[in-house]
């Protein structure tokens, strides 16, 4: 009975000895790890209770030194945005034979694309913005017509000075994709082709802008342009002057000239506003004079009115104010209104 007491006792004193063995063991263990520079896995940080445990016990937190690992706080910083704009319009219209309020059959197809690319970092910023049109009329008896055709591409670097006020750098390109054409009555009071007054690259336009640029606001931005060139092109020898047989002069340019080059001030404003929701102004005005003629100067507003009826439909109102003294002494417009799909990313 005295040896089996003993035993237990000296038994007892082993268990007591390696818990307290174990302990000082796993408390060194422990220091030493958190004096290390050990690199942890957030997710295994994480405390959540076992799966399918009923009740829920909060956990135990504990705090303690982690180092983060670095490939989880390698951010950058994208300087880019872009936004893109596509629309198809279409109108229709068809009539009875016995008709008696008059009215003609008619279809129309227009299309848009618009994508702005812009950089911004510090002082720098550069915005390449492509706006592309075109749509086509045609009514009963007679030939198809363009009810719009517009080729743009600005792109434009600058850099402040001020918190308003840029230097700036621009190049411009602008041309048409399809011809244009007169049309007037043949001996049988059919619709025909009189001319060819225009085509792609006929005219042409490239211009190369110096100067300063002012924002009033994000919107709204007004470049004057003291250091302007700007190269017109006629590729086509077929394009032939609108009006009279005789008048050799084609955009500013005598045949079988192709190139004219000019040295000029242009003030360029543009403006994109939203004047509430669901409504949009869009506005491009332009200003040119040549220095060796300022008094005959060009005048071209365009102007597009956007109203959203749901996330894809939209009605669009356009329209184009031009006075260019090289083209025609008196100011040509030009109007449209369509209800079709607008499309626009990101939302």
């Amino acid at each position: 009975m005295i040896y089996s007491q003993i035993n237990s006792r000296h038994g007892f004193s082993k268990v007591v000895l390696m818990k307290q063995i174990f302990i000082f063991l796993s408390f060194s263990l422990g220091f030493i790890s958190s004096l290390s520079a050990q690199e942890y896995d957030l997710d295994d940080l994480k405390q959540v209770p076992k799966t399918n445990s009923l009740p829920v016990r909060r956990p135990t937190l504990g705090i303690q030194p982690v180092k983060m690992p670095e490939k989880q706080i390698d951010l950058k910083v994208n300087y880019w945005r872009n936004w893109t704009t596509f629309g198809i319009n279409a109108n229709q219209a068809s009539f009875s034979d016995n008709w008696q309020n008059g009215g003609v059959n008619s279809i129309s197809v227009g299309a848009t694309f618009n994508s702005k690319f812009d950089y911004t970092k510090e002082d720098r910023n550069f915005i390449s913005e492509l706006d592309l049109k075109y749509g086509r009329l045609q009514n009963k008896d007679q030939l198809a017509r363009k009810t719009n055709d517009r080729m743009l591409w600005d792109n434009k670097y600058s850099i402040k000075f001020a918190r308003k006020w840029s230097f700036f750098a621009s190049l411009t390109f602008e041309s048409q994709f399809d011809n244009g054409f007169t049309y007037g009555s043949g001996s049988l009071g059919q619709d025909t082709i009189t001319r060819k007054i225009s085509s792609f690259m006929a005219p042409g336009y490239l211009t190369e802008a110096l100067g300063v640029e002012v924002q009033p606001d994000k919107t709204l931005s007004i470049r004057f342009g003291t250091g302007t060139a700007r190269q017109t092109f006629v590729l086509r020898d077929d394009v032939l002057p609108p009006t009279s047989e005789t008048d050799t002069l084609r955009f500013g340019i005598r045949r079988p000239g192709t190139f004219r080059n000019e040295l000029a001030f242009q003030l360029v404003s543009n403006l994109d506003r939203n004047l509430s929701s669901n409504i949009n102004i869009k506005a491009r005005y332009a200003f040119f004079a040549n220095y060796e003629d300022m008094r005959n100067a060009s005048h071209r507003l365009d102007a597009t009115l956007t109203a959203r009826v749901t996330r894809v439909i939209s009605t669009t109102l356009n329209g184009i104010i031009l006075y260019d003294p090289l083209m025609d002494h008196a100011v040509q417009t030009s109007q449209s209104i369509a209800i079709g799909i607008l499309y626009k990313w990101p939302r």
